[in-house]
């Protein structure tokens, strides 16, 4: 039987060295890729067609939430396991609405990182056992309207990384024009009054890791 094909994406080398090491255990499960941050994610699935993607939620230049929505749009037979510290019930329901087979903290990668990908193998979804009765209530209820597009969040999080308007246009392979106007757009729907606010936003809703 061929090996289930894996990519991993996560911006920590070692963390990613970890999760290799236990996988590595199980002679039909395969490594066949990984990324440092989102943007590579996509980039890298060009040219690869993994069973699953296992994908840090907080990850520089595209955040997991979105690349796994992007994921499913345009590769909806990839299947999707999403890592995370954050026990934040927003980030796992829209991280479900976006498609992700399976929601896992990084705490208990170690202990039941097979197990999510051998139920996500056999067309089952997988919950983190640490994730409370409540949250897997609230992943039965109505998806939030989303006031940004996926471009404008593209460009949230790399403006609250600190990259420049010119920064941005080469990494999306946009106008700086374009840049300018998502930024204006972005401003005016999140009532931000400029990047500090814009900054602090990123932080608390997990497109970026506080400093």
């Amino acid at each position: 039987m061929s090996p289930y094909t894996i990519v991993l994406a996560d911006d920590h080398a070692l963390f990613r060295g970890g999760v290799k090491r236990i996988i590595k255990e199980h002679a039909d499960l395969e490594v066949i890729g990984e990324a440092g941050d989102g943007l590579e994610l996509m980039q890298l699935l060009k040219k690869s067609n993994p069973n699953i993607v296992i994908l840090d939620i907080s990850m520089p230049n595209l955040r997991g939430l979105e690349a796994a929505r992007e994921i499913k749009k345009m590769y909806p037979q990839i299947r999707i396991l999403l890592l995370t510290m954050h026990k934040k019930k927003e980030f796992i329901q829209q991280g479900i609405a976006g498609g992700a087979d399976g929601f896992l903290l990084k705490e208990e990668a170690d202990a039941v990182l097979i197990q999510a990908i051998l139920a996500i193998r056999q067309g089952k979804r997988f919950l983190s056992p640490l994730l409370s009765q409540e949250v897997a209530e609230l992943l039965m209820g109505k998806e939030k309207p989303e006031l940004l597009s996926m471009r404008e969040k593209e460009v949230l999080q790399l403006l609250a990384e600190g990259k420049s308007n010119k920064d941005i246009a080469d990494l999306l392979f946009i106008s700086i024009h374009t840049v300018r106007r998502h930024r204006e757009n972005i401003m005016k729907k999140l009532n931000l009054k400029g990047i500090p606010d814009l900054v602090k936003y990123a932080v608390v809703e997990g497109y970026i890791s506080p400093h």
